[in-house]
Protein backbone atom coordinates (compact mmCIF):
# COMPACT_ATOMS: atom_id res chain seq x y z
CA UNK A 1 0.00 0.00 0.00
CA UNK A 2 1.41 3.38 -0.73
CA UNK A 3 2.35 6.29 1.54
CA UNK A 4 -0.23 8.92 1.04
CA UNK A 5 1.27 12.75 1.62
CA UNK A 6 -0.50 16.26 1.79
CA UNK A 7 2.26 18.77 0.47
CA UNK A 8 1.08 22.34 0.83
CA UNK A 9 2.40 26.21 -0.18
CA UNK A 10 1.47 28.04 2.68
CA UNK A 11 1.60 32.11 1.10
CA UNK A 12 -1.86 32.12 0.20
CA UNK A 13 -2.47 29.00 -0.22
CA UNK A 14 -3.04 28.83 3.86
CA UNK A 15 -2.76 32.46 4.60
CA UNK A 16 -4.78 34.95 3.80
CA UNK A 17 -1.77 37.38 3.45
CA UNK A 18 1.84 37.02 2.30
CA UNK A 19 4.24 36.27 5.20
CA UNK A 20 7.80 37.13 3.98
CA UNK A 21 7.61 41.07 4.45
CA UNK A 22 5.34 41.06 7.28
CA UNK A 23 7.87 39.05 8.90
CA UNK A 24 10.88 41.94 8.00
CA UNK A 25 9.03 44.56 9.38
CA UNK A 26 8.01 42.28 12.69
CA UNK A 27 11.46 41.70 13.20
CA UNK A 28 12.25 45.43 12.59
CA UNK A 29 10.18 46.54 15.04
CA UNK A 30 11.21 44.18 17.04
CA UNK A 31 14.86 44.49 16.92
CA UNK A 32 15.85 47.76 15.52
CA UNK A 33 12.73 50.25 14.72
CA UNK A 34 15.23 52.61 13.13
CA UNK A 35 15.22 50.40 10.45
CA UNK A 36 11.76 51.26 9.22
CA UNK A 37 13.78 54.43 8.05
CA UNK A 38 14.90 51.92 5.11
CA UNK A 39 11.90 51.09 3.59
CA UNK A 40 12.07 53.24 0.76
CA UNK A 41 15.09 50.99 0.34
CA UNK A 42 12.38 48.16 0.25
CA UNK A 43 10.58 49.65 -2.25
CA UNK A 44 13.26 50.43 -4.76
CA UNK A 45 14.32 46.61 -4.48
CA UNK A 46 10.67 45.62 -5.36
CA UNK A 47 11.54 48.02 -9.02
CA UNK A 48 14.67 46.42 -9.39
CA UNK A 49 12.56 43.07 -9.58
CA UNK A 50 9.43 43.80 -11.67
CA UNK A 51 11.96 45.24 -14.29
CA UNK A 52 13.92 41.73 -13.65
CA UNK A 53 17.51 43.25 -12.79
CA UNK A 54 17.30 41.17 -9.63
CA UNK A 55 15.95 37.57 -9.43
CA UNK A 56 13.51 36.70 -6.51
CA UNK A 57 15.90 35.25 -4.72
CA UNK A 58 18.43 38.26 -4.31
CA UNK A 59 15.25 39.82 -3.78
CA UNK A 60 14.73 38.30 -0.50
CA UNK A 61 18.44 38.71 0.49
CA UNK A 62 18.10 42.71 0.08
CA UNK A 63 15.26 43.14 1.88
CA UNK A 64 16.08 41.24 4.65
CA UNK A 65 19.41 42.71 5.39
CA UNK A 66 18.01 45.88 5.63
CA UNK A 67 15.33 45.51 7.63
CA UNK A 68 16.70 42.22 9.74
CA UNK A 69 20.09 43.31 9.48
CA UNK A 70 23.48 41.49 8.53
CA UNK A 71 23.52 39.24 11.31
CA UNK A 72 21.23 38.30 14.24
CA UNK A 73 22.55 35.65 16.47
CA UNK A 74 19.85 33.33 16.49
CA UNK A 75 18.74 32.65 20.74
CA UNK A 76 17.85 36.97 19.63
CA UNK A 77 16.22 36.05 16.83
CA UNK A 78 14.12 33.30 18.12
CA UNK A 79 11.61 35.24 19.97
CA UNK A 80 10.76 37.61 17.05
CA UNK A 81 10.02 33.86 15.10
CA UNK A 82 7.83 32.78 17.59
CA UNK A 83 5.89 36.03 18.42
CA UNK A 84 5.34 36.46 14.41
CA UNK A 85 4.43 32.54 14.32
CA UNK A 86 1.89 32.93 17.03
CA UNK A 87 0.64 36.51 15.18
CA UNK A 88 0.01 34.57 11.79
CA UNK A 89 -1.55 31.93 13.38
CA UNK A 90 -3.97 33.61 15.20
CA UNK A 91 -4.81 36.26 12.51
CA UNK A 92 -3.74 35.05 8.93
CA UNK A 93 -5.20 31.30 8.56
CA UNK A 94 -8.14 30.77 6.37
CA UNK A 95 -10.58 28.07 8.54
CA UNK A 96 -11.05 26.53 5.29
CA UNK A 97 -7.05 25.47 4.82
CA UNK A 98 -7.34 24.71 8.71
CA UNK A 99 -10.39 21.76 7.89
CA UNK A 100 -8.27 20.99 4.74
CA UNK A 101 -5.18 20.26 7.16
CA UNK A 102 -7.31 18.19 9.73
CA UNK A 103 -8.94 16.45 7.12
CA UNK A 104 -6.25 15.31 5.57
CA UNK A 105 -4.56 14.33 9.17
CA UNK A 106 -7.57 12.54 9.79
CA UNK A 107 -7.38 10.25 6.21
CA UNK A 108 -3.93 9.07 7.27
CA UNK A 109 -1.86 11.60 4.99
CA UNK A 110 1.60 12.95 6.05
CA UNK A 111 1.47 16.30 6.50
CA UNK A 112 4.27 18.43 4.45
CA UNK A 113 4.98 22.12 4.21
CA UNK A 114 6.38 23.24 0.96
CA UNK A 115 7.03 27.02 0.43
CA UNK A 116 9.48 29.49 -0.66
CA UNK A 117 9.13 31.62 2.44
CA UNK A 118 12.21 31.72 4.87
CA UNK A 119 12.22 28.38 7.20
CA UNK A 120 13.22 30.61 10.07
CA UNK A 121 9.59 31.34 10.39
CA UNK A 122 7.92 28.86 8.00
CA UNK A 123 8.32 26.04 10.71
CA UNK A 124 7.13 27.79 13.44
CA UNK A 125 3.98 28.23 11.68
CA UNK A 126 3.84 24.82 10.40
CA UNK A 127 4.33 23.26 13.98
CA UNK A 128 1.57 25.16 15.15
CA UNK A 129 -0.97 23.95 12.22
CA UNK A 130 0.57 20.15 13.18
CA UNK A 131 2.59 19.80 9.92
CA UNK A 132 5.26 16.90 10.31
CA UNK A 133 7.61 18.01 7.97
CA UNK A 134 8.91 21.46 6.44
CA UNK A 135 10.91 21.92 3.13
CA UNK A 136 11.48 26.02 2.93
CA UNK A 137 14.12 28.44 1.80
CA UNK A 138 17.36 28.33 4.00
CA UNK A 139 19.32 30.89 5.34
CA UNK A 140 23.14 30.97 5.78
CA UNK A 141 25.00 31.48 9.14
CA UNK A 142 27.74 33.53 9.22
CA UNK A 143 31.54 32.33 11.05
CA UNK A 144 30.27 33.69 13.95
CA UNK A 145 27.08 31.61 13.79
CA UNK A 146 25.03 34.92 13.09
CA UNK A 147 21.66 34.12 10.65
CA UNK A 148 22.53 36.46 7.55
CA UNK A 149 20.56 37.15 4.59
CA UNK A 150 22.16 34.77 2.28
CA UNK A 151 20.02 32.08 0.70
CA UNK A 152 21.44 28.75 1.52
CA UNK A 153 20.97 26.47 -1.54
CA UNK A 154 18.21 27.28 -3.80
CA UNK A 155 15.13 29.71 -3.50
CA UNK A 156 12.39 27.28 -3.00
CA UNK A 157 9.99 28.49 -6.10
CA UNK A 158 9.27 27.51 -8.85
CA UNK A 159 10.88 24.45 -10.76
CA UNK A 160 13.11 24.33 -7.36
CA UNK A 161 10.26 23.64 -5.48
CA UNK A 162 9.49 20.43 -7.20
CA UNK A 163 13.71 19.46 -7.02
CA UNK A 164 13.70 20.11 -3.37
CA UNK A 165 10.52 18.45 -2.79
CA UNK A 166 12.26 15.32 -4.88
CA UNK A 167 15.66 15.81 -2.86
CA UNK A 168 13.42 15.41 0.71
CA UNK A 169 12.17 12.41 -0.36
CA UNK A 170 15.19 10.95 -1.17
CA UNK A 171 16.56 11.94 1.90
CA UNK A 172 12.94 10.23 3.83
CA UNK A 173 13.94 7.07 1.69
CA UNK A 174 10.79 7.58 -0.29
CA UNK A 175 10.69 6.37 -4.22
CA UNK A 176 8.36 8.56 -5.66
CA UNK A 177 6.60 5.18 -6.95
CA UNK A 178 5.57 4.32 -3.66
CA UNK A 179 3.85 7.48 -2.22
CA UNK A 180 0.83 9.29 -3.20
CA UNK A 181 1.13 13.34 -3.47
CA UNK A 182 -1.81 15.25 -2.62
CA UNK A 183 -0.68 18.92 -3.39
CA UNK A 184 -2.28 22.35 -2.86
CA UNK A 185 -1.07 25.73 -3.76
CA UNK A 186 -2.51 28.91 -5.10
CA UNK A 187 0.16 29.78 -8.02
CA UNK A 188 1.10 29.03 -11.43
CA UNK A 189 4.90 28.97 -10.37
CA UNK A 190 3.84 25.57 -8.75
CA UNK A 191 2.28 24.17 -11.68
CA UNK A 192 5.31 22.04 -12.68
CA UNK A 193 5.11 20.34 -8.74
CA UNK A 194 0.59 20.25 -9.39
CA UNK A 195 1.89 17.97 -12.58
CA UNK A 196 4.14 16.16 -10.79
CA UNK A 197 1.88 15.26 -7.83
CA UNK A 198 -1.04 12.34 -7.91
CA UNK A 199 -4.25 15.23 -7.30
CA UNK A 200 -3.10 18.32 -7.32
CA UNK A 201 -5.24 21.03 -5.74
CA UNK A 202 -5.63 25.12 -6.92
CA UNK A 203 -6.45 26.28 -4.08
CA UNK A 204 -7.54 30.14 -3.96
CA UNK A 205 -6.00 29.91 -7.25
CA UNK A 206 -4.86 33.75 -9.30
CA UNK A 207 -6.14 33.69 -13.00
CA UNK A 208 -3.49 32.06 -14.39
CA UNK A 209 -3.19 29.20 -12.17
CA UNK A 210 -7.47 28.86 -12.04
CA UNK A 211 -7.05 29.05 -16.58
CA UNK A 212 -4.38 26.24 -16.01
CA UNK A 213 -6.49 24.06 -13.64
CA UNK A 214 -9.77 24.47 -15.39
CA UNK A 215 -7.77 23.01 -18.60
CA UNK A 216 -5.96 20.26 -16.94
CA UNK A 217 -9.26 19.36 -15.14
CA UNK A 218 -7.91 19.63 -11.93
CA UNK A 219 -9.51 20.18 -8.66
CA UNK A 220 -9.90 23.70 -7.94
CA UNK A 221 -10.95 24.90 -4.46
CA UNK A 222 -11.48 28.49 -3.19
CA UNK A 223 -11.15 28.88 0.91
CA UNK A 224 -11.16 32.86 0.56
CA UNK A 225 -14.94 32.74 1.06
Amino acid sequence: MKSTLAIYDMDRTITRRATYTPFLLHAALSLAPWRLVLVPAVLVSAMLYAIRLIDRGRLKEVNYRLLVGRGIPAERLEPVIQSFADQQVATNIMPGARASIAADRAAGRRLVMATASYRLYAAAIAQRLGFKDVIATETRLDADGRIIARIEGSNCYGDSKLAMIQAWLEREGLEREAVHIRFYSDHVSDAVVHHWSDEPVAANAHDRLLRVARAEGWEVLDWRR
